[in-house]
């Protein structure tokens, strides 16, 4: 298995909707942060997949290495 990349050192402000499908990045290649675009084939990693419960505003992570996974839990703040 491939460690994540860091894709930024913060988070993203993403809004969802409710009922919606996401697909997070978790590898960090993706084009199209926060969301997979397939970029993680071969890494042995995969995408968080989950539906969204309600229209909000979301904070995910940008470093790949939150122990809250899509949701960022301020792991980038410790970051070198």
């Amino acid at each position: 298995m491939t460690e994540p990349t860091i894709a930024q050192k913060s988070p993203y402000e993403t809004e969802i909707k409710a009922g919606k499908s996401y697909a997070w990045c978790a590898c960090g290649r993706s084009k199209s942060q926060p969301y997979c675009d397939g970029s993680h084939s071969g890494t042995g990693l995969m995408p968080v997949v989950w539906k969204a419960e309600k229209d909000e505003t979301v904070w995910l992570c940008g470093c790949k290495q939150t122990g809250n996974q899509p949701h960022c839990d301020g792991t980038h703040n410790g970051l070198a």
